[in-house]
């Protein structure tokens, strides 16, 4: 398995062996493509940053994604987690089935009313890739105490294209807040991005340690949605960008004919 800031969809690459790690037995190749960047983010922002514990509560957006899926597993790891899980209606049988308590279809319902009605007071952490104002909703929807961590800006793309409007709108609304506020709130905000940590060759390995420790012992597994070849690289991408996917979308060089 390797981590590399790009580059990585072509037959051949090179990398730094420190940035390389073994599979764990019993581990296929698309799951070892869909390990890594994912389950390393995930463990990470819940517990380095968000210092998860039993009985606390998480909400996950995007939780039929990638990231949101290693982060669902993760959960159930710990004791008694309750997981609120965004993601479109289609999904949400399948995030039950993995542990996600409440799932909140966000196209048709105002998630910080839905979390409220559950837990009036909040929840302990907040996983935030969408950025703009919903990372303002998010810090609101904290409970003394609690943790943001904000890992992306996928507000900045609508749709199938970059819309320029969109852009201004969440960096306009883009979250801010001083250290007197924070103190006076007691929570905490974490910003976190695993490609400006590729020097960071022990946190990491410590990281990819233990998460080949749980894998070998079943708690987690990557859940593959599907896998295309580099030749259909644009159907693959437009199917993310469409949010059909539940899990991660892999790319092969080319598809093994099936016997």
């Amino acid at each position: 398995m390797v981590l590399a800031r790009a580059g990585l969809w072509q037959e051949v690459v090179t990398v730094p062996a420190n940035q390389t790690y073994l599979m764990p037995d019993g581990m296929s190749f698309e799951e070892a493509a869909a390990f890594l960047v994912n389950y390393i983010t995930a463990y990470m922002i819940l517990f380095d940053f968000g210092n998860l514990r039993p009985h606390q509560s998480v909400l996950i957006h995007m939780a039929a994604g990638g990231v949101g899926t290693a982060a669902v597993q993760l959960c159930k790891t710990v004791e008694n987690v309750t997981i609120f899980g965004t993601a479109s209606a289609s999904k949400h049988d399948a995030l039950r089935e993995s542990g996600v308590a409440h799932p909140i279809d966000y196209r048709s319902m105002d998630y910080v009313e839905e979390v409220r009605k559950i837990s009036p007071k909040g929840v302990d952490i907040v996983l935030d890739p969408l950025g703009g104002s919903d990372t303002t909703k998010a810090f609101n929807l904290l409970k003394p105490m609690g943790k943001l961590i904000t890992y992306g800006v996928a507000n900045l793309l609508t749709g199938q294209k970059k819309n320029l409007m969109a852009m201004a709108k969440t960096w306009w609304n883009q979250f801010s807040i001083n250290a007197l506020q924070l103190l006076h709130l007691n929570k905490a905000v974490c910003g976190y991005h695993l490609g400006y940590m590729d020097e960071e060759f022990e946190l990491i390995g410590g990281v990819v340690a233990k998460l080949v420790s749980l894998y070998s012992q079943g708690k987690i597994k990557p859940k593959i949605d599907s896998v295309w070849p580099f030749e259909q690289v644009a159907d693959a991408m437009r199917q993310m960008q469409e949010k059909k996917n539940v899990g991660k979308v892999i790319l092969v060089p080319e598809l093994k004919e099936e016997n």
